[in-house]
């Protein structure tokens, strides 16, 4: 029994020596994600947020998305699409290793477009509503495995979304 005790004792010392501690900036958002975050919101004076999410989803349908799903309640889109991932270059560096005798090297093959639209009324403006979307892709190779999985930071991106965005608002809103 006493032997027990000691073990016990012994097991909660060792886990309790492993514990590391948070750093102090942990909750503290960084410069890069507040520009990120502003990168990717946008705000929109409207009163109906339906019709935000209406133009969101026709803009994305543009754009050639899927749309996987809808939540409207929530303020909620989100989106897909597959396109090539083929890289130029890493096909002739996998045609050089072949003929070098390396062996079978697999290449980027396709990637997976996510996005997700999300609508929120304004704090500071109650006639509209910030709308924030952000783009991630998972890229797989010619053998099934993913190579990558990474949101995308393209600012051309973020910028021609919004920019159609809100020529749609402005349609959906004139009844075009």
């Amino acid at each position: 029994m006493k032997k027990m005790k000691y073990i016990f004792v012994a097991c909660t010392l060792a886990m309790t020596g492993c514990a590391t501690t948070a750093p102090e900036n942990l909750f503290q958002a960084s410069e890069t994600s507040l520009q990120e975050r502003q990168m990717q919101s946008r705000f929109f004076e409207t009163k109906d947020e339906i019709s935000l999410l209406s133009a969101g989803v026709a803009v994305l349908q543009d754009m050639g998305y899927s749309i996987d799903e809808t939540e409207t309640k929530s303020g909620v889109i989100t989106a897909s699409k597959t396109v090539s991932a083929t890289n130029n270059a890493q096909i002739a560096g996998a045609v050089l290793l072949a003929v070098l005798g390396g062996g079978n090297m697999s290449v980027d093959s396709e990637q997976q477009i996510k996005v997700s639209f999300v609508t929120l009324p304004s704090k500071l403006n109650n006639e509209g509503y910030l709308a924030r979307a952000t783009f991630q892709r998972i890229v797989t190779n010619t053998q099934g495995q993913v190579t990558k999985a990474e949101t995308m930071k393209t600012e051309e991106l973020y910028v021609e979304f919004f920019s159609k965005l809100s020529k749609s608002v402005f349609l959906e809103a004139q009844e075009i």
